[in-house]
């Protein structure tokens, strides 16, 4: 069997998506209490994803949606990392929320604080495991606001998108 070079990139890129998966799942959360989802997008539901990206760009004064659309457009797979907005049930033992406690927090619509510490900590497993593969990555909160547009992990309330490249030359940095 003959594997050709670009083949052989778009497979270690999608068994590296894999690992990035499992490794936001691993990854420590506050109380052990797992609220975080992922998924992958490659192929045509990523160029959904880039087609949403440039809509949310137009007509409004945020042209890096378009920049980061032509960064996914680019790449060969998309891995998203969600989480639900559920309290800890830490109380007076936090408050870090701003709030007397869970039931206050939750009660006025407000987030966690160890929401965004749990997603915080999967992503940073998440890129550690594809920059450890040598595959492109970048963090990017426009992927998540076109994801949360489309529907995707809908039972998320904060998403956030990596993009992963196998090319000469990473399309997320020295970019315009």
């Amino acid at each position: 069997m003959y594997i050709d070079s670009q083949k052989a990139q778009e497979q270690a890129v999608l068994n590296v998506a894999y690992s990035i998966c499992a490794a936001a799942r691993t990854a420590p959360k506050a109380r052990g209490a797992d609220h975080v989802d992922t998924a992958i997008l490659i192929g045509e539901d990523k160029q959904k994803l880039v087609g949403e990206m440039q809509r949310l760009g137009e007509g409004v004064s945020f042209p890096f949606f378009a920049r980061d659309a032509d960064n996914v457009d680019k790449s060969d797979a998309v891995v998203l990392v969600g989480v639900r907005r559920e309290t800890r049930g830490l109380d007076k033992a936090c408050m870090l929320c701003g709030f007397s406690g869970c039931g206050e927090c939750a009660a006025k619509g407000a987030i966690c604080a160890f929401t965004g510490i749990d997603l915080g900590i999967a992503l940073g497993s998440a890129v550690a495991v594809a920059s450890d593969n040598r595959i492109d990555n970048r963090i990017m909160y426009t992927i998540g606001k076109a994801a949360e547009s489309l529907g995707l992990l809908s039972e998320c309330d904060i998403i956030m998108g990596i993009p992963l490249s196998a090319s000469s030359k990473s399309p997320y940095f020295d970019r315009a």
